[in-house]
């Protein structure tokens, strides 16, 4: 038996969908534990390219179960969309997808919230897909679960109740037009017919699996540092995406859990607004961003790029208790004569001891840097530790010390076999 969480250790987008498809081939279940269509998680094999929003990239490998976890809120729209690109490419879902029954619906007056609220003056920089208005009305206990779908009564009196207080915001705050709600009702029963067969009591699920000695992959979306309650608030998600979050996200106890492993991209990248300590906005960072291709999987929108921050994902590797990381892009880094890399935060001359999280601190500190060697050289063919330059291996090293983490998956590409392990 093994439970294995795997957390993204930065601000996201550091390649754990390939990770994800990777691991999977070992593990019988994989789970997605939080966040909704706003991740984006890209796997290549051969000359096909899958980008997966909600169901686990673990889907892709025969006879693996994919669970969609409580924790996350799904999209309709997007959850049979991407259910039908994997039919098309003949991967089928049947008896190999189940989504919790407890997970919250995002409805058609969360994405119109969501952009109107993007469009004013306070801008968090999210993706627009309703996933943050979901979870308010999760908390305020206003949300419309998966298990109401099967209760036609309970779902429209849920809708109707919603609707009119939505409806009065959108027409006397914002000056919007009232949304349909019998347009909604039907839409949303017609959804029901499409996955009833997948709905399922997933804590139990996962829990009795766990008690047949089954493995489990939990996955996270989004990185560490976009968690609401340790990130760089209020620059945020609205969801757990630390260890912490694969519990309360599936019903798995923490006593289950065997280990966590963290996904760490050998520089940094953020999308939207927030702080960047070692963000670049010169000649390096336009070329970090060239090479890695370093565009949102969901928006395509152009990321941030920086410096490795190892002070950073220090913070990271102790709020999720990880041991062992993946590190992904390390090819990108190829073309570099030197690499810095950020090893703590000077704030008004004096070092700081602990990763601050609050925006204040964090957008005037001044990162610390430690230069090394390049190595100039394509790794991209690569296929064991041993076949790096000495360079490359320094680096590794580096940065495994400073941030406090041990190396176990090295990835030189975008494809399955670009990937290999340490030892």
């Amino acid at each position: 038996m093994s439970v294995t969480v795997l957390v993204g250790g930065q601000w996201g987008d550091e390649g754990k969908g390939k990770i994800v498809d990777i691991l999977s081939e070992n593990y019988d279940i994989v789970t997605r534990y939080q966040g909704g269509a706003n991740a984006g998680h890209t796997v290549e094999i051969g000359n096909s390219k899958y980008i997966l929003h909600l169901i686990p990239s673990g889907i892709l490998r025969e006879g693996v179960v994919c669970i969609i976890g409580n924790g996350v809120v799904i999209d309709p729209t997007a959850l049979l969309d991407e259910i039908a690109l994997l039919e098309k490419n003949n991967i089928n879902v049947d008896g190999r997808l189940f989504i919790s029954h407890n997970a919250h619906l995002i409805m058609p007056y969360h994405k119109l919230l969501d952009s109107i609220q993007e469009s004013g003056d306070n801008k968090i920089g999210t993706t627009g897909r309703g996933i943050g208005p979901c979870y308010i009305d999760k908390y305020a206990r206003k949300g419309i679960k998966i298990v109401d779908l099967l209760n036609r009564k309970t779902l429209e009196e849920k809708i109707r109740k919603n609707l009119e207080e939505k409806n009065n915001l959108l027409k006397k705050v914002y000056e919007k037009e009232e949304l349909n709600v019998e347009e909604i009702i039907h839409q949303y029963l017609e959804f029901d017919k499409k996955i009833d067969k997948y709905i399922k009591d997933i804590p139990a699920y996962l829990n009795n699996a766990i008690a047949q000695g089954k493995s489990i992959l939990l996955e996270g979306a989004q990185g560490a540092l976009l968690d609401v309650d340790h990130g760089t608030y209020p620059f945020v998600t609205s969801s757990s995406p630390t260890s912490g979050g694969a519990c309360t996200g599936t019903g798995i106890p923490p006593n289950k859990i065997d280990n966590v492993l963290g996904i760490v991209k050998a520089y940094t990248t953020r999308v939207g607004y927030g702080p960047f300590p070692t963000e670049l906005l010169d000649d390096d960072g336009n070329k970090l961003r060239k090479i890695g291709v370093e565009y949102g999987a969901t928006t395509g929108r152009p990321r941030r790029c920086g410096w490795f921050d190892a002070f950073l994902v220090n913070y990271s590797v102790m709020i999720n208790g990880i041991e062992e990381v993946a590190i992904t892009k390390l090819d990108v880094l190829s073309d570099f004569s030197e690499i810095k890399v950020c090893t703590g935060y000077k704030l008004n001359g004096n070092i700081l001891k602990s990763f601050p999280t609050d925006f204040e601190r964090l957008q005037t500190v001044t990162p610390v840097y430690e230069t090394l060697k390049g190595w100039n050289k394509d790794i991209s063919n690569c296929r064991a530790f041993a076949d790096l330059p000495s360079q490359t291996k320094e680096y590794l090293d580096f940065i495994s010390k400073e941030a406090g983490m041990k190396i176990k998956i090295v990835s030189v590409g975008p494809k399955r076999d670009q990937t290999f392990f340490t030892n």
